[in-house]
């Protein structure tokens, strides 16, 4: 009697550290598993065309509502003198992008002594080439699709 006894309490607690260690397992795997898509987050693809040589890269800043959401630094494909990127798990809403071709890797858009831009540069929704840059108004889309692509067009003068 007594050896049955300690047996089941032996045996109970066994199955009670068995019980926690599949816990701490479960809770390192989880913490371990890829963060999953947010609900309503999108996947923005961006690519660019219209590039005039392979220098330098092609310099992104992506808007949310007219606030700053990232900037980014792309390669230029020489093949195709194309660029992309893709933004995932953006929250669903209006954005807008601008992006110039930093052809002397300065960091900056270079422009002559009048002003002009010396270098290419772009803008969502492919706006007229003028004196001026468009405001948020022209150049916003909405991003509501869980996946979506634009093309830019770049422009140089």
């Amino acid at each position: 009697m007594f050896s049955t006894c300690r047996t089941i309490r032996l045996i109970a607690a066994m199955t009670l550290l068995l019980c926690a260690l599949l816990s701490l397992s479960a809770a390192r795997l989880a913490a371990q598993a890829p963060a999953a898509s947010a609900p309503n987050a999108s996947t923005l693809t961006l690519r660019i065309t219209g590039i005039r040589n392979a220098n330098g890269i092609i310099r992104f800043t992506l808007y949310r509502d007219s606030n700053f959401v990232e900037k980014r630094d792309v390669q230029i494909d020489a093949n195709t003198l194309t660029a992309q990127t893709v933004f995932a798990n953006l929250p669903r809403g209006v954005y807008s992008v601008n992006l110039f071709h930093d052809e002397n890797m300065n960091g900056k858009m270079d422009t002559n002594l009048f002003g002009m831009p010396v270098e290419g540069y772009g803008f969502s929704n492919n706006p007229v080439k003028r004196m001026g840059k468009p405001g948020f108004d022209e150049t916003n889309f909405p991003l509501n699709q869980p996946e979506a692509a634009i093309e830019i067009k770049m422009i140089y003068w």
